[in-house]
């Protein structure tokens, strides 16, 4: 009765011990797959937003890092993307994230001309509402496409809200969250880009040093 006993225990801890490896491996498969699939995101984005034929580098390896900054509202260093033409920037991409969507983080691509004006704007992962958040989505709105050329001054600093909001930018039918997000994490890309553009844009493919923003200023 009692090697029955042993026998039935070892044999429940083994099944617990390859269950829990069997979930750990599929979570930690699982994770890597979406890691993967916001990287594969993230790059047709970035060519969505900045056409190849717009510039003469490669954005994936061409990128400049940002240290933590109060405005972008990211903690840890951020790589940001830089495009050029004949050595000259046309544009940086910044791949940002908001955590004031309705469900939770909004990760983008905010992309910024050397002009302040924006060359486009992609959501790269969320968990919107289907039927009403998910229309940051280009394939169930072009909802997003309408912030291509908008500036700080276009349409001013203060009409940079959803409608809801005062400002001057549609929200769309049933979901005010969800665009506030967008919206505000946009706006406050375009205000770091004025804020350290001199810096940001005199950058090399060889000087690409962590810019830092601390105390308001930039070092």
């Amino acid at each position: 009765m009692l090697q029955s006993v042993v026998r039935s225990s070892i044999g429940l801890g083994i099944f617990a011990i390859v269950t829990a490896g069997v979930i750990a491996v599929t979570q930690i498969s699982t994770q890597e797959s979406i890691a993967e699939n916001i990287r594969q995101s993230q790059t047709r984005s970035l060519y969505e937003i900045l056409p190849a034929d717009q510039i003469d580098n490669d954005l994936l390896s061409d990128t400049l890092t940002l240290e933590a900054s109060p405005i972008l509202g990211n903690k840890e260093p951020l790589q940001i993307y830089v495009g050029r033409k004949a050595g000259t920037t046309v544009a940086l991409l910044f791949p940002v994230s908001n955590p004031n969507g309705y469900s939770g983080n909004i990760d983008m691509l905010v992309g910024v001309k050397r002009n302040g004006e924006l060359a486009g704007v992609r959501v790269l992962n969320h968990k919107e509402t289907p039927g009403l958040g998910d229309k940051v989505e280009t394939a169930k709105s072009d909802w997003i496409l309408g912030f291509t050329g908008m500036s700080l001054e276009n349409p001013g600093p203060d009409a940079w809200k959803v409608k809801k909001d005062g400002g001057q930018i549609d929200q769309f039918t049933g979901a005010t969250i969800t665009p506030r997000a967008v919206v505000n994490q946009t706006r406050a890309v375009l205000e770091y880009f004025a804020k350290h553009k001199d810096r940001l844009l005199e950058t090399t493919p060889a000087n690409t040093e962590i810019l830092q923003e601390t105390a308001g200023h930039q070092q």
